[in-house]
C-alpha cells in the first residue's frame, strides 16, 4: 500500500507504529481538539480502513526490519572470527604483499574495522615528483567473537560463584542420614498430596 494521500492520516499511522498512544498520535499528526473529543476522534481514526491497513503494513515492515535471529548473530560473529589477512592481499612476484580489495566479498568487507589511505607527494632530485599512496587496514578483533561463538557452542564453562544473604558466605546446614530421610519423606508426601488435589 502506498503512502496515504492524507498527510495527517499517514503521520497518525506512523506515530501509532512508533508506539505513541492514540491520543498522542492524533496530536502528533497535527489535529487539534479539546481533551474530551481527542480520544473519540483518535478512536475513529484508528478504525478508518485505510489508516488501519497502513498501520498494519508499517508494523509488518518494522517487524521484518528488526528481525534478529540467533543464526544471523552467529553468522556475523563468524565473519569477524574467521577473517584472515590473506583474503585482503596478494603476494607479488617480488615476494612483497600487495593489498588487493578487487575481489572482496560482502562477508570479507564486514570484517574490516578500519581502512586508512594516505597520499603524499615526494620531491625527487632527478625527475618528476613521486606520488606515494600508503594504505593501512585493520580487521575486527577476532578473540571476542571466537570466545562468544565458543560459549554458544558450549566449549567454555563459566564459573558461577554463589553467595549468601547480603553477599556473605552461604549457610550450609549439615543433616544426618535420618534427618535427610525425614525431610525427603515430607517433601514427597507434600508433592503427592498436591498432585492428588490437582
Amino acid at each position: 500500500m502506498p503512502i496515504l494521500q492524507n498527510a495527517r492520516h499517514e503521520a497518525f499511522a506512523r506515530a501509532i507504529v512508533e508506539g505513541k498512544s492514540a491520543r498522542a498520535a492524533y496530536r502528533a499528526a497535527g489535529y487539534q481538539a479539546k481533551d474530551a473529543a481527542v480520544d473519540a476522534a483518535a478512536s475513529r481514526l484508528l478504525r478508518n480502513a485505510k489508516v488501519a491497513a497502513r498501520t498494519a503494513e508499517l508494523k509488518g515492515d518494522a517487524a521484518r526490519a528488526s528481525t534478529i535471529t540467533a543464526a544471523r548473530v552467529l553468522d556475523e560473529l563468524a565473519k569477524l572470527a574467521f577473517s584472515n589477512m590473506l583474503n585482503y592481499m596478494a603476494i607479488g612476484a617480488d615476494g612483497e604483499p600487495r593489498l588487493d580489495f578487487s575481489a572482496l566479498s560482502h562477508d570479507q568487507a564486514a570484517a574490516i574495522h578500519e581502512l586508512v589511505v594516505e597520499t603524499r607527494t615526494e620531491e625527487r632530485e632527478n625527475g618528476p615528483p613521486a606520488v606515494i599512496v600508503k594504505t593501512r587496514f585493520k580487521l575486527a578483533d577476532k578473540r571476542g567473537p571466537l570466545v562468544d561463538l565458543g560459549k554458544y557452542l558450549g566449549l567454555f564453562k563459566e564459573r558461577v560463584e554463589h553467595t549468601g544473604k547480603d553477599s556473605g558466605p552461604m549457610e550450609v546446614k549439615q543433616y544426618s542420614d535420618i534427618e535427610a530421610a525425614r525431610l525427603i519423606g515430607r517433601l514427597l508426601s507434600k508433592v503427592t498430596k498436591e498432585a492428588a488435589q490437582a
